[in-house]
């Protein structure tokens, strides 16, 4: 992670990747979706002219896991079955759960860990690599890495200077989906300041929908929310603050975030459902709710990541046309860029293992998933055609033109028990702070507790 010292610089670029994504997403929101334009490369994927070379691994067997489920699952399967295809070896998807270092914990004493598995939180890693599971990337992979990626995605694979992770998947968690035709029928804008945001979802709570879905029986997605807000209103150097815990959660810059957040929150009239429904939807349901019904959804928008786009894909909805998309607006000076991602880590050294992450850290294995949709690469040299719509097109420039400077999300930065574990810590203190939206200082007071039982320090 950057320190504070990079603070002013990486406001500039968050500030600057923001004005980009506003400008580009109002441009192609307006255009038509989906498009049946293919990415530079072979019919499998694979970049033209690739420089990659595997080894030969006939009767080799490799184990991944990751928490990945339905299309997501499917679509990297693909990518696993080309890698089968390139070097002979056998690849078995072990679906996990969260949280997926408890998972691997039963696994690895069960003397059965697999071979690699895809963690989505740089918290998962050092535990990882603290338990002493995880291997250190080869010298093939680590080229590949240094390659491709910029030095910010190679940095936070890092733990004690040593690379483990190749950052096969990214997030821009920083976009608010919105069902066009409801926006038409309220007369409704694209936000670009938080009260903006208020406006428009008056104007679509007048014409008779309510404005917002929430996903909130999965914690993360209420983290993600916390953060956006967070961000764009105390700051980048308060946000590393409290990330690493060196404020506490009863900061006043939390107590303003929470308040903010219930003016949309403790609305029951503007989130489906009202906050039981909400604490009773799943994030998949959040966003099919917000884009079926016809002239009357569940909601008119929902917040999330690029990654909405796959749950999109399950219902008739196309993107660019009926699902648009603006960035999260402006609470404070400038809009939030919030990013996450899912990293692979070898955890039983082999040359197959070291193979399979070579190949995730390569552009071959990002262009075959980024074609299918609903993906996001952090790797610099998947060239932008290979996304299947504008939209997506638009999000990866940005992603890439931000370089080294974004902030990665917060509670995937934090001790798992505290920030990534399911009815526990962050994920449940905000679930009840979505119930009671009044009882900030509450909140507050349960957060900061879980904070301190989890890093260990009550400072």
């Amino acid at each position: 992670m950057r320190s504070n010292s990079d603070t002013i610089r990486t406001r500039r670029a968050v500030t600057t990747l923001a004005a980009l994504l506003a400008g580009a997403l109002a441009l192609t929101a307006c255009s038509g979706g989906d498009s049946d334009k293919k990415g530079d490369g072979d019919p499998s994927g694979g970049a033209t002219g690739s420089t990659l070379r595997l080894p030969k691994l006939n009767g080799a067997k490799l184990e991944v896991a990751a928490v990945w489920t339905g299309t997501e699952q499917a679509n990297f399967k693909k990518v696993l079955a080309e890698f089968e295809k390139r070097t002979g070896a056998k690849v078995t998807f072990v679906p996990a759960q969260d949280p997926i270092i408890n998972f691997l914990g039963s696994k690895i004493a069960g003397g059965q860990p697999p071979d690699v598995a895809l963690l989505p939180q740089p918290g998962a890693i050092k535990q990882a690599v603290q338990k002493g599971w995880a291997k250190p990337l080869g010298a093939d992979a680590l080229k590949e890495l240094q390659k491709n990626y910029s030095q910010g995605w190679q940095d936070i694979g890092k733990v004690d200077g040593k690379s483990y992770g190749v950052y096969y998947k990214a997030a821009n968690k920083s976009l608010i989906w919105y069902n066009a035709k409801a926006f038409e029928n309220a007369g409704a804008k694209e936000p670009k300041t938080w009260q903006d945001l208020l406006t428009t979802a008056q104007a679509v709570y007048d014409s008779g929908v309510t404005p917002f879905s929430v996903g909130g029986a999965d914690g993360w997605t209420l983290t993600d929310w916390f953060e956006n807000v967070y961000l764009s209103q105390a700051g980048p150097e308060k946000y590393d603050q409290l990330a690493q815990h060196k404020i506490k959660w009863t900061d006043p810059s939390v107590k303003q975030a929470l308040a903010t957040l219930a003016q949309i929150w403790g609305k029951k009239d503007y989130v489906a459902g009202g906050a039981d429904g909400a604490l009773q939807t799943e994030f998949p349901a959040s966003v099919t709710q917000t884009f079926t019904g016809g002239d009357q959804p569940k909601a008119a928008m929902v917040y999330e990541g690029d990654f909405a786009q796959v749950n999109i894909g399950d219902t008739k909805a196309k993107v660019g046309t009926d699902a648009k998309v603006f960035p999260f607006p402006a609470v404070g000076s400038s809009a939030p860029v919030v990013s996450g991602g899912d990293a692979a880590v070898v955890l039983k050294d082999s040359k197959a293992a070291q193979a399979l992450a070579t190949f995730l850290a390569s552009p071959d294995a990002a262009t075959i998933q980024a074609k299918l949709g609903g993906y996001l690469s952090p790797n610099k040299n998947v060239p932008d055609s290979a996304y299947p719509n504008e939209v997506q097109r638009t999000i990866a420039k940005a992603l890439i033109a931000s370089g080294d400077d974004f902030r990665f999300d917060m509670s995937d930065q934090a001790p798992q028990a505290f920030g990534g574990t399911p009815g526990k810590g962050e994920w449940k203190d905000l679930q009840d702070f979505l119930k009671n939206p009044k009882d900030v200082a509450g909140a507050q007071a349960r957060l900061e507790k879980d904070a301190a039982a989890a890093y260990g320090n009550g400072s």
